[in-house]
């Protein structure tokens, strides 16, 4: 995910977030004979409650976009948030086109719009831990 953070697709993350965002989060791996998996693509649902739940962290390596990866890391996530029972999932993102191919779209039939409003800045890059602050 490290790669969309820091092209300001992604939020950042701390561990602990990732951690409780794998409980109901997905994974995609290559496999190729003779080689190890590579880790290819990740995306999690977060359940808010019986009413929402949120797709978060959809990122998939730039070489196997467009390779259905995604689609089938989305596919996990909204069946996931279906066997829960879940009536809605809000997606965040700025890859509306590959969304609205999913099911997803603007506002729900009832006309339900999202609207937003800014506390902080967020942040711009991941901090690594000061070498000098672990060391003491």
């Amino acid at each position: 995910m490290r790669p969309y953070v820091m092209q300001r697709l992604l939020l950042a993350r701390t561990e602990a977030e990732i951690i409780e965002l794998t409980r109901h989060g997905f994974v995609a791996f290559q496999e190729a004979e003779g080689q190890p998996h590579k880790l290819v693509g990740f995306s999690a649902i977060e359940i808010y409650g019986p009413k929402l739940a949120e797709l978060q962290c959809l990122a998939v390596d730039t070489d196997f976009q467009g390779s259905g990866v995604g689609r089938q890391l989305v596919e996990a996530c909204v069946a996931r948030a279906h066997e829960l029972n879940v009536m809605e999932i809000l997606a965040i993102s700025s890859s509306e086109g590959f969304l609205q191919s999913c099911g997803f779209d603007y506002s729900l039939p009832d006309q339900k719009k999202a609207l937003f409003y800014q506390l902080r800045p967020r942040p711009t890059e991941i901090r690594e831990p000061d070498l000098d602050e672990s060391e003491s």
